[in-house]
């Protein structure tokens, strides 16, 4: 018979961290009483703090900012319900590592009796199909999963782990928080343990270069106070040569500066573009992503009301996929101050979704008979006219009153404008009598 393949008490429950662990690390809470900020999920009544008294094994998804206690929230559930804890990171586990840990864990359930939590941090990172290989777990109680991820679970995680889980979001620490963050550093036995003495204005500064990352805080503590006993704000500006940057590159601050970015350029507001755009080259985004996304505003924004400004834009996409950073900065800023000085014009896109529109409404009558393949009987062959364009039928019956697109008197559409002008009355035979 082999032997079992774990033995309960050699098992950690939720491990304690070293002495040599970081700051960070040494200092997680140990009760709901410890963590700082998040009231609204741990407060009596909150949804976390309801969790941990039922002892229910539901999943979650943990979704905020780094730094924020995602880590700390599952350890704690895991100390509560007494579960074994077992933790992946996204970036380096695969397909293999997840079906491992499930079976080990299906295995410790049966022999033992001992519930585990699947502690996966940064989840989003994870393909489909690595998502979907945790879905009998969760759905067998397997394992408790406790999911972490810095970008909004509605883009980043696939349905059916969503509907077997509660998502719990959580937000940048506040000020506040951060200052009873850094006392409990500075007294705490596992902590400085008031070794350390912090100048108001070194905690001052401590906070703002956090911005809202308790992680972040601590680690920048930690430098500071190495091998000194009083603390300055020189000794923080030695460890933190540049501000944090509050901009993750696959959260809401994604979506919300990538938005900010396209309102810019829309507006017409070069600064605050290259501002945006500097925001995220600094914290490390996908120059693709920014380069795709000039492409769209290209075509909905700006249109023909400068029809060079798409071919620059996909220009500029196909240079950013052959440099790279850092050279791509200097390709995505010219475009981005090329389409922001550009006239604007959404009539284009106005035109094909009111199109859509009536297409989804109604389906479309037949089409002309004129038309149809086949060389048909009563085509009239345009270029059999001087002008190049004749009086003839070619939307649907139903359609024959609509006027999808109207151009813009802006930039180069004024031109187009102009042309549709004279166009539209001749094709749809409402031509004055005696106009050429």
């Amino acid at each position: 018979m082999s032997e079992p393949l774990f033995e309960p008490e050699e098992e950690p429950v939720a491990p304690a961290a070293p002495s040599a662990a970081p700051l960070a690390a040494r200092l997680r809470p140990a009760n709901l009483a410890d963590v700082v900020g998040q009231r609204h999920l741990v407060e009596p009544g909150g949804p976390f703090a309801r969790l941990l008294e039922s002892g229910s094994g539901a999943s979650i998804v943990l979704h905020g900012p780094p730094g924020t206690g995602k880590t700390s929230l599952a350890l704690l559930l895991s100390r509560q319900t007494h579960a074994f804890f077992v933790e992946l990171s996204a970036v380096s586990a695969g397909v293999a590592q997840v079906r491992s840990a499930v079976a080990a864990a299906r295995d410790r359930l049966r022999r033992h009796g001992q519930p585990t939590v699947l502690f996966i941090d940064e989840v989003h990172r994870f393909s489909r199909t690595q998502q979907d290989a945790l879905l009998p777990a969760v759905e067998n109680g397997w394992v408790t999963l406790v999911a972490a991820t810095t970008e909004n679970p509605s883009y980043s995680l696939v349905s059916p782990l969503l509907s077997r889980s509660l998502v719990l979001e959580l937000h940048p620490l506040d000020p506040t928080g951060l200052r009873a963050l850094l006392d409990r550093a500075l007294t705490h036995p596992d902590g400085l343990a008031g070794t350390v003495t912090l100048a108001p204005d070194a905690a001052d500064h401590l906070v703002r270069l956090a911005a809202g990352d308790g992680r972040r805080l601590l680690t920048l503590l930690e430098a500071a106070s190495a091998g000194r006993s009083v603390v300055g704000v020189a000794d923080v500006e030695q460890v933190a040569q540049r501000v944090a940057v509050r901009y993750d590159r696959a959260g809401d601050q994604h979506y919300d500066v990538a938005s900010a970015l396209i309102k810019s350029i829309r507006g017409s507001d070069v600064d605050a573009a290259l501002h945006y755009l500097a925001r995220m080259a600094e914290a490390g985004e996908d120059p693709r992503f920014l380069a795709r996304r000039l492409v769209i505003l290209a075509s909905e924004d700006v249109g023909l009301a400068d029809p060079s400004a798409l071919p620059l834009a996909v220009a500029a996409a196909q240079a950013v996929a052959l440099v790279g950073w850092p050279e791509a900065r200097i390709v995505l800023a010219h475009a981005v101050v090329a389409l922001a000085l550009s006239p604007k014009s959404n009539a284009v896109v106005v035109a094909i979704d009111a199109a859509l529109a009536d297409v989804r409404r109604h389906g479309g009558g037949p089409v002309p008979d004129h038309l149809r393949s086949a060389h048909p009987a009563g085509y009239a062959y345009p270029h059999d006219d001087p002008r190049g364009v004749l009086a003839q039928q070619y939307v649907p019956d139903d359609l024959a009153d609509r006027c999808y697109y109207r151009p813009t008197s802006r930039g180069a559409e004024a031109g187009a404008r102009t042309r549709w002008e004279n166009l539209r009355p001749l094709i749809r035979g409402t031509e004055p009598r005696g106009r050429s």
